[in-house]
């Protein structure tokens, strides 16, 4: 006894969701604390370099704007107080009062250019003498130095100058590359000071932004001031790319004062990001989260995955009309009952199977018969309004005759109730059809019939002419013009050799709406809500039907104008095999 309970303790069942909840649980708990110091760690280590950067950053702008106030008061000094440029404006150029204040003027801004820095440029325009000269050495080529002077005298004779430059350094675009000018006028002289955008910027290039992350000056419409190039020195590619915008980056924006740009540096894959505590914990934590994955799964394949495969098996031999198997090691309570509840349903299934096969059939077939009850009352209603259009304009030999051959239609049409008729007949009812019309509207239409001999004999669904010429009839007819209707009938075999009908009705009225013929084309069902296109939709379904999907019909309109109608039918099909495939 205490052996078999030893054994029933051994083999104890656990239900699916004991081990769905033990597997979730684990590899829960292991990507919450993954997450939790990924998060953690990328967030410090982000902090820290945004902090340095911004810190480095405000220590430029701050230089920068301490350097931009002094450069503005020494040239507004210089022009207010400084005999040289008096002197030179009150004598001509080439006198020697004239060029020794000059050279005064040049020792003092190349002092000035010392203290700064050799990219600052100082330039001095006399606006008497129409005179624009350098006042220190330059750094711009000469050509940009001349696309330069010309911008400077534009802006000079500007009514704006104190708007846009006074005490105001902007970024102006000479020959593709920018520049920051700031103008200092003083009566009729002035006083210019420049510099390269990229000069500018250049001592934030040499901070660490990481291999694609750069340092740019930015206008207040957002266009970047400088060369579009990265801190490493590679040339910036389009940013719009799917890699890039995934890339993660943090941006830190500086303001200048007194400009009207700003300096904005962009951090891609920093030093800071990458430094040797975040790859420990990250290589760390996915050693762990890969461990523990491969343990779950392990577990997880032994424990569930292989019974769920074994039970699988046994599915497949019931679908075989096998014999299943018994799941007696399986360890979970779920598989073992539905194998045993399998057993017992094998029969039922099968059983189940024939009755809803013999089901569809009754469906089809009374579907088949609703939709041929549904045309003919259609038909007779159209009748009954003739003959009352007849009565109203007083019409009487006319409405016997039409009475008379609307009664011989139906009398025969009700007497048919098979799903095939010889095309003989049919067609001999489509003339009748044409000559009830033609009785109502006299002389607006005449029609031709054409059959191919050997086509005599086909069987084919009846009304489904009637339904074709019916509509040509309602949409072709027209008091303006007589309207010519053509059906003709031929024989031919496809490819596979089989023998297929051909049958055409064409009309030479309007032809099709646009959007009716696309719905047509596209398989779609037409708008009944009114009470059109029934006839049509039902012969459509009918032809689906009788001929399991393997009837053609196709609409077109000719390019004189008249609808087109062919249809391709194969010879009568054998009803219940049909359906049985689409069983």
């Amino acid at each position: 006894m205490a052996n078999t309970t030893s054994g029933k303790a051994a083999t104890k069942l656990y239900p699916v969701r004991h081990y769905v909840k033990v597997m979730l649980l684990i590899s829960f708990s292991v990507l919450v604390l993954d997450l939790a110091i990924s998060i953690a760690s990328i967030f410090i280590v982000k902090q820290q370099s945004t902090r340095y950067l911004q810190d480095t950053a405000d220590l430029y702008i701050n230089r920068i704007n301490h350097d931009f106030a002094y450069i503005n008061h020494y040239m507004g000094w210089t022009l207010a107080n400084d005999e040289s440029l008096n002197t030179m404006n009150a004598f001509r150029i080439n006198s020697i009062e004239f060029l020794k204040s000059n050279e005064n003027l040049h020792k003092r801004f190349t002092e000035l250019q010392k203290n700064y820095g050799l990219e600052y440029n100082f330039f001095y325009y006399l606006k008497n003498q129409s005179y624009f000269l350098n006042c220190a050495p330059i750094s711009v080529t000469y050509t940009d130095y001349r696309e330069l002077k010309k911008q400077i005298i534009s802006y000079i004779d500007d009514k704006e100058l104190y708007e846009k430059f006074y005490s105001k350094w902007t970024p102006v675009l000479v020959n593709g590359k920018y520049y920051v000018i700031n103008i200092v006028p003083y009566y009729n002289r002035y006083l210019i000071g420049l510099i390269s955008a990229d000069h500018l910027i250049r001592p934030l290039r040499q901070i660490n932004l990481g291999a694609n992350g750069y340092a740019s000056l930015v206008d207040e419409s957002g266009i970047s001031l400088t060369s579009p190039v990265s801190n490493s020195g590679k040339v910036l590619q389009n940013n719009d790319g799917v890699f890039n915008r995934l890339q993660p980056r943090t941006t830190i924006s500086s303001e200048f004062t007194s400009t009207t740009f700003s300096a904005e540096m962009v951090i891609k894959f920093g030093a800071f990001e990458k430094i040797m505590i975040a790859q420990l914990l990250i290589m760390l934590l996915f050693f762990i989260v890969t461990s523990t994955i491969c343990v779950v799964m392990l577990f997880f394949k032994r424990r569930v995955l292989g019974p769920i495969q074994s039970f699988s098996e046994n599915l497949a031999r019931i679908n075989e009309d096998g014999q299943p198997a018994d799941l007696k090691s399986s360890k979970l309570i779920e598989l073992e009952q539905a194998n045993d509840q399998f057993k017992d349903l094998v029969e039922q299934i099968k059983t189940f199977k024939i009755a809803m096969y013999e089901q569809e059939l009754e469906k089809q077939q009374i579907q088949l018969d609703y939709m041929k009850q549904q045309i003919k009352p259609h038909f007779f209603l159209n009748c009954l309004t003739s003959i009352y259009s007849m009565a109203q304009i007083q019409m009487y030999q006319e409405i016997e005759d039409m009475a008379m051959s609307t009664s011989k239609y139906f009398r025969y049409l009700f007497q048919n109730g098979e799903n095939f008729v010889p095309l003989e007949n049919e067609l001999e009812h489509v003339r009748m059809y044409l000559e009830i019309q033609r009785q109502r509207y006299r002389d607006a239409f005449v029609y031709h019939i054409e059959m191919a001999e050997q086509a005599g004999s086909v069987m084919i669904p009846p009304l489904v002419l009637q339904t074709f010429i019916e509509n040509s009839i309602k949409y072709a007819i027209s008091r303006d013009s007589e309207v010519q209707i053509k059906l003709t009938v031929g024989r031919c075999a496809d490819e596979e050799d089989t023998e297929l009908t051909i049958i055409q009705i064409s009309d030479t009225g309007p032809g099709f709406p646009p959007e009716v013929l696309e719905k047509l084309h596209s398989g779609l069902p037409l708008d009944q809500t009114k009470g059109t296109h029934i006839g049509i939709m039902n012969t459509l379904k009918r032809l689906e039907y009788l001929y399991a999907k393997k009837a053609a019909v196709s609409f077109s309109n000719l390019p004189e104008g008249g609808a087109v109608i062919t249809l391709t039918l194969p010879d009568q099909p054998d009803l219940s095999s049909g359906m049985e495939r689409s069983l």
